[in-house]
């Protein structure tokens, strides 16, 4: 059955009359959950009404057509176009009205990210995709599956300050955990760009330690950057997992991130030769994986990690004498290793040029300055609401009857009536 004439008169009647009140949008739903599978046969037809209506009055009725509009091939010639009119829709749409139909929404975004991945401009869809989940949220709390679509057009065009925008955000609400491997993972990705290692390794970590049945491809991937982002920012790895990791991710992630964990070995010995060796021999492993440059940071922040290291034992210390230990080149190479340490705050020191001695300095930050006053403020702040929140999602626990009900079963398991059993059980 097509979409004749008088029942798109019909509708579009109907879009433009009940798109009101929040009792009109209602019934406007169910009516056009009934034109559904009409749009869909005839999306040529669908695509005239859309003049007729005004996105951002009729947000509802216009995401349902454009939906069945954009569901069918589009020919090569036409996804500019497309893609134009989706990112006019999302800049006008109303968010109460178009979070009646998430799906239709979430369908409609993720279709113009693939056509601006046709047309290779990722920068086009980074603006309409931060709109568009921006608009789909309840609350910046909320992880939307837009989210890891606009981090990767983010990823892309290389805009990685506008992607930090949303990973600010504290997110307490994940509708599917694929969505927030990626989110982290990229995340992770957008982070390292800018050098913000702390937050990148925080990411990273989330997606190695969260709870998988099975491994998956995100999670080992995030592994090796992990393992490489923290000899960046920490000058170390650990190997153990935390307690919380899934025993998947214990078994499995070490086997596929072996050449990561050597060079992680060689960087423990704070041995630059050696760690220079480590990155040549798996070379090729690092290339394909597209993490080259990452291990040439980590190989660089060795130089720096030995330095701090004479910081602990110098008061003073020749640009020479640096060069020797560290396996520098001469004292030009150790002045500019030390002058940007210096610039990123990583140590504190003072360089006289005529007798090229370095003079190691306190950490001067005295911890009473209105910018670090409010810094901390605002640390706490985070904190209380954290710790709410998990009060209340500890007391929605408790009253679950799915928890309850695997509690009760635990305990059973655990329920001794022979106490001489009891010290066999626990040693005690």
């Amino acid at each position: 059955m097509n979409l004749n004439m008088n029942s798109a008169e019909s509708l579009v009647a109907q879009i433009q009359g009940f798109s009101g009140t929040v009792h009109d949008l209602a019934h406007l739903q169910s009516l056009l959950k009934q034109y559904d599978d009409l749009l869909h046969s005839d999306s040529t037809r669908s695509a005239a009404l859309l003049s007729e209506l005004d996105p951002a009055k009729h947000s509802l009725g216009y995401l349902y057509i454009l939906e069945a509009c954009t569901s069918t091939p589009i020919a090569k010639e036409q996804v500019s176009e497309i893609a134009l009119s989706i990112a006019r829709f999302i800049d006008a749409c109303t968010s109460d009205q178009i979070r009646l139909a998430p799906d239709k929404f979430i369908s409609v975004c993720k279709r113009f990210k693939d056509q601006i991945m046709l047309l290779e401009a990722p920068l086009r869809g980074v603006a309409p995709m931060l709109t568009a989940l921006r608009k789909l949220q309840s609350s910046t709390e909320q992880l939307t599956t837009l989210h890891p679509d606009f981090l990767l057009l983010c990823l892309l065009a290389k805009c990685y300050k506008t992607g930090l925008s949303i990973l600010e955000d504290d997110i307490y609400e994940v509708d599917q955990p694929r969505d927030f491997f990626l989110y982290c993972y990229y995340g992770g990705m957008i982070c390292i760009g800018q050098k913000r290692f702390r937050k990148a390794s925080e990411l990273l970590h989330n997606v190695v330690t969260a709870p998988m049945s099975t491994i998956n491809a995100i999670a080992i991937e995030a592994y090796k950057k992990y393992i490489l982002v923290s000899l960046i920012h920490f000058g170390q790895f650990s190997t153990s997992f935390p307690k919380y990791t899934s025993s998947v991710a214990q078994r499995n992630l070490k086997n596929f991130s072996q050449p990561y964990l050597d060079l992680a070995s060689s960087y423990s010995n704070g041995n630059i030769s050696e760690l220079e060796s480590c990155a040549e021999t798996n070379k090729e492993k690092f290339e394909s994986d597209n993490n080259l440059g990452l291990v040439k940071q980590v190989v660089s922040s060795m130089y720096k990690r030995n330095i701090q290291r004479l910081t602990q034992t110098y008061l003073t210390l020749s640009l020479q004498d640096i060069a020797n230990t560290v396996e520098l080149s001469g004292p030009k190479e150790a002045e500019m290793h030390v002058l940007q340490m210096i610039q990123d705050g990583e140590i504190y020191a003072t360089i006289n040029q005529k007798d090229g001695m370095v003079r190691f300095l306190e950490d001067p930050e005295q911890y009473k300055t209105c910018r670090m006053i409010e810094h901390i403020d605002s640390s706490i702040q985070r904190i209380m609401t954290l710790s709410k929140k998990l009060g209340a999602v500890d007391e929605l626990m408790s009253c679950d009857p799915a928890y309850l009900a695997k509690v009760g079963r635990e305990r059973q398991r655990f329920d001794f009536d022979d106490f001489d059993s009891v010290p066999q059980k626990f040693n005690i």
